[in-house]
């Protein structure tokens, strides 16, 4: 198992910017992707940013430009940059592990308000 740790969330106004992170212990080795969701009330969880093992990185259109996802392997932790926030960026983010057959791992999540 993974076990993840979302930190950084917060309450922000619009267009200011917050920086997610998400720490990962447990088998790290297994695991293949990582990636940031959010689910606003009343909505889907949609998937925000992806990065696997080998640095693909995919963004949603809606945060394409504004966020940026990277990693730090020593601290085997991801973040999520976010820039020119918008009131529509508001919900709960969430941190994933995919560990292919192993199957997948989210966190608690953070919550991210965007308000003026």
């Amino acid at each position: 198992q993974v076990q993840l740790v979302e930190s950084g969330g917060g309450l922000v106004h619009p267009g200011g910017s917050l920086r997610l992170s998400c720490a990962a212990s447990g088998s790290i080795s297994s695991i293949l992707a990582m990636g940031w969701f959010r689910q606003a009330p009343g909505k889907q969880r949609e998937m925000v940013a992806t990065i696997t093992t080998g640095g693909i990185i995919n963004y949603a259109d809606s945060v394409k430009g504004r966020f940026t996802i990277s990693r730090d392997n020593a601290k085997n932790t991801v973040y999520l940059q976010m820039s020119s926030l918008k009131p529509e960026d508001t919900a709960v983010y969430y941190c994933k592990a995919n560990r292919g057959w192993r199957g997948v791992n989210w966190g608690q999540g953070t919550q991210v308000t965007v308000s003026s």
